[in-house]
């Protein structure tokens, strides 16, 4: 596996619509997308900085993972994304290599891409995830 870059800082919010405030007032960032992701209820809005993004995640389920780490830890960090180019590949190579996987292959997520997750117990708290472009 190879790690092409931060694809992204994803950030657990209450709510994207007065979390993005900050981001374009102060920052000075324009939100370019906002999508839902209905089988991970969560709601996700995107924006640029250089060659990476801060994702801000909003639940729209009380059950969803992101209200329960919102509901356990506060709005923040959530998860740090790594591009790479096959999701699959890296969960498959991180399994070999010791870590605990959240999960075994990869699924659909927010901008169609491949993603899956690292258990946060394998990187020292940190919820890690793999990114891929998904191919046709």
């Amino acid at each position: 596996m190879e790690i092409q870059k931060i694809e992204h800082i994803g950030i657990a919010v209450k709510s994207i619509e007065q979390s993005r405030i900050f981001y374009e007032t102060v920052l000075g960032l324009r939100c370019y997308a906002i999508e839902e992701v209905a089988d991970q209820k969560v709601k996700t809005a995107f924006f640029r900085v250089g060659n990476t993004k801060i994702e801000l995640l909003e639940p729209t389920s009380p059950e969803s993972p992101v209200a329960k780490f919102i509901e356990k830890r506060g709005e923040g960090i959530h998860h740090i994304a790594y591009a790479v180019a096959d999701a699959d590949e890296a969960l498959n190579d991180a399994a070999i290599a010791g870590a605990e996987l959240i999960d075994k292959q990869s699924r659909s997520g927010a901008e169609g891409m491949n993603i899956g997750f690292l258990h946060p117990k394998t990187s020292g708290g940190v919820l890690t995830e793999f990114c891929s472009k998904k191919t046709e």
